[in-house]
């Protein structure tokens, strides 16, 4: 099953789990990363680096946030891959530390 960046990744766009990726899966906008579902290969490598805990495989998400497959599916095929580390957004670091005291 492919993995799926949910709604934590959007305002933040840390783009630590691009680095581990063998296939280059992610694509990218100005407020965040999508996963190609085709190019991923379910290897999970991305998962432990992304440090708000937006990647999940998509059969282990909740109901509520099942629309991010189709819109990570949608996403990708418009936008340009991401082969590596980007700077992350203003105020990403504010939100990864709101979500992991909050976790």
């Amino acid at each position: 099953m492919p993995h799926v960046v949910t709604e934590n990744c959007t305002g933040c766009r840390f783009t630590d789990c691009v680095t581990v990726c063998p296939v280059a899966c992610f694509h990218g906008d100005e407020d965040r990363v999508y996963i190609d579902p085709i190019a991923c290969i379910d290897c999970g490598a991305c998962i432990p680096l992304c440090p708000v805990s937006a990647i999940s495989e998509d059969i282990s998400l909740p109901d509520d946030q099942l629309e991010w497959v189709d819109i990570n599916a949608d996403k990708a095929l418009a936008l340009p891959v991401i082969r590596g580390k980007q700077t992350p957004l203003p105020g990403a670091e504010e939100r990864r530390n709101s979500r992991v005291g909050n976790a």
